[in-house]
């Protein structure tokens, strides 16, 4: 067993230097609070093959607007994808890291790769609205150096890193704009699973750690991706029209 760990290793230490030396360095797509209306945490791609479930924990620390003490607030939301490369995921919303309330559960999305739907299920009126969806393309790096709109971009290899059972790989990006403000961005990407098990985001507003834990390589219960049956199917899609 010892032997195949250090196999595996020696294998992936040679894709982080093949990597290394293309500047193309080994990490996720970015997730954030912003990909949707509402937290996400870490993105997930619709990965057939692949199942796993977890638990994304997400902290903010943010200076208050009025007297400048930081305010820290988490939540934890369940996210899941199945062997189909379907994809489910809670949003819910932030508490204060020192209360003992629940961050409350705001909606349930199912992304099917399959289908091409897209399933977003408010909690709050029990009603579901299906869209279209197609799997979004594996994100590029952006290149090291100075972009058109004269932001300077550096970018560092961390080397690998057990998290949470996984073997992952670490990329440290530091962004500098015109005016001299600095933001970092640190990525643990394991490319078994294909996600950023773990991100951190630093700026002048504060910072964002997103760790997804609780892992389960087990195929997800496939209830998880329907329409729950106390919900209110609202729209569908319409059924794509016979190229014959």
């Amino acid at each position: 067993m010892k032997l195949c760990a250090l196999l595996a290793g020696s294998l992936l230490l040679s894709c982080v230097l093949a990597a290394q030396n293309s500047e193309e360095p080994l990490r996720g797509p970015d997730g954030g609070t912003n990909y949707f209306a509402f937290v996400d945490g870490a993105k997930i791609r619709p990965v057939a093959g692949n199942p796993f479930s977890a638990r994304a924990a997400t902290t903010e620390s943010k200076p208050s607007l009025e007297n400048g003490t930081v305010v820290t607030a988490h939540l934890i939301a369940t996210v899941a994808r199945d062997s189909q490369g379907r994809i489910f995921r809670e949003v819910r919303s932030f508490v204060r890291a020192d209360s003992h309330e629940l961050p409350p559960l705001l909606e349930i999305r199912i992304f099917d790769p399959v289908t091409h739907t897209r399933t977003a299920c408010i909690i709050a009126t029990r009603r579901c609205n299906i869209t279209g969806y197609h799997a979004p393309p594996a994100s590029i790096p952006s290149l090291e150096g100075r972009s058109d709109d004269g932001t300077y971009l550096e970018r560092e290899h961390l080397g690998i890193r057990a998290l949470d059972g996984l073997t992952t790989v670490g990329t440290r990006e530091r962004v500098t704009t015109n005016a001299g403000v600095v933001s970092t961005q640190e990525f643990w990407y394991s490319p078994d699973l294909q996600i950023n098990v773990s991100s951190t985001r630093k700026n002048r507003e504060g910072t964002q750690v997103i760790q997804v834990g609780d892992l389960s390589r087990e195929e997800p219960d496939p209830a998880l991706f329907k329409v729950p049956p106390d919900f209110i199917l609202e729209s569908q899609p319409r059924p794509a029209k016979s190229k014959n």
